[in-house]
């Protein structure tokens, strides 16, 4: 790594990353541990101060420099203003009404920027990944939960609240009765989601820990979880070819672990795509996203070291 750096973390209802990023959009010595989501936003918090500082002092000790800041995306819905996390689902107990960003300033004397996990992954697919050179994007993120954001003239739209992207929580006629974890019913992410993917696998029978061992079973010739993942996929594509008809992007990037499931999964997806899309909108493309993991890393690093497109100014009138 050469020039300023900073610490990029990407908290997730599961996993929380860390990493050092250069200005060039370089990411090393990336660090992962189990988000403590059960224990509540104190467990959490400090699991992201521990990550920073290890990172921190590596920096000084290679470069004798310190990382001019930290960026953090967060699950939830982010006050960029005041860095807190203003709503959230269960996913991590506790987290809405959480002041974040001056919970790591503080703890670690180093100036925080949080925004959206899933408009940090949009940011970092549009600067280097999938959305690279397009002026729209729908970035869809099928991972604990289901989110997105949608890139609009090169910025991420984030609505009057900052809740814009929340695209697990629209009805889906598979998910009726379905508990959501926002407290309603009857929500895509119960079935287009890992999270909804084990849910729905135990409650068929499945002794699964995670969607990988649904994907797995899945693999090994078990019906069940091959239902599971076809409800899955054909809900979320269904759901995406209604929201290229309404928003019209140059192309559709999902990321995510259930975008981890597999050929059938992706073909069955883009059929369901398909089978939704008006004259005008065949043909727009629904692609992988390229950065995988990395994308929310490089999306608030380019924040905080406002390298490249979008500028960090810009993101940030935007973003609040």
């Amino acid at each position: 790594m050469s020039g300023a750096s900073a610490v990029a973390v990407d908290i997730g209802g599961t996993k929380t990353s860390a990493a050092l990023v250069d200005e060039g959009g370089r990411v090393a010595s990336t660090s992962t541990v189990a988000t403590p989501a059960a224990a509540g936003s104190a467990a959490v918090v400090a699991a992201v101060v521990s990550l920073v500082r290890s990172l921190a002092a590596e920096e000084a000790a290679r470069s004798g420099r310190r990382p001019v800041g930290i960026g953090i995306g967060s699950a939830g819905v982010v006050d960029t203003v005041s860095g807190s996390v203003v709503a959230a689902t269960d996913h991590i107990a506790q987290w809405a009404g959480t002041p974040l960003g001056p919970l790591v300033a503080e703890a670690t004397g180093l100036p925080t920027t949080v925004v959206n996990d899933v408009h940090a992954h949009a940011v970092g697919e549009l600067v280097g990944g999938a959305g690279r050179g397009c002026e729209s994007v729908l970035l869809v993120a099928a991972g604990t939960g289901l989110g997105g954001a949608f890139v609009l003239d090169g910025r991420v739209v984030t609505g009057a609240r900052g809740a814009s992207g929340h695209l697990g929580h629209v009805p889906c006629a598979e998910a009726a009765g379905l508990r959501c974890a926002c407290g309603a019913t009857g929500h895509l992410e119960c079935v287009a989601s890992g999270g909804g993917v084990v849910a729905m696998a135990r409650a068929r029978g499945c002794d699964v820990a995670d969607a990988r061992s649904v994907v797995r079973l899945a693999e090994q010739g078990s019906s069940t979880a091959r239902e599971v993942l076809d409800l899955s996929a054909d809900a979320l594509g269904a759901a995406i070819g209604g929201w290229v008809n309404t928003l019209d992007p140059e192309v559709v990037v999902v990321t995510g672990g259930l975008s981890e499931a597999g050929p059938r999964w992706w073909e069955r997806v883009r059929a369901a795509v398909d089978g939704e899309l008006v004259a005008a909108t065949r043909g727009c493309p629904v692609v992988p996203a390229v950065l995988g993991r990395e994308a929310a890393l490089v999306g608030v690093a380019t924040l905080v070291l406002g390298r490249g497109a979008p500028s960090l100014d810009a993101m940030t009138t935007v973003l609040s």
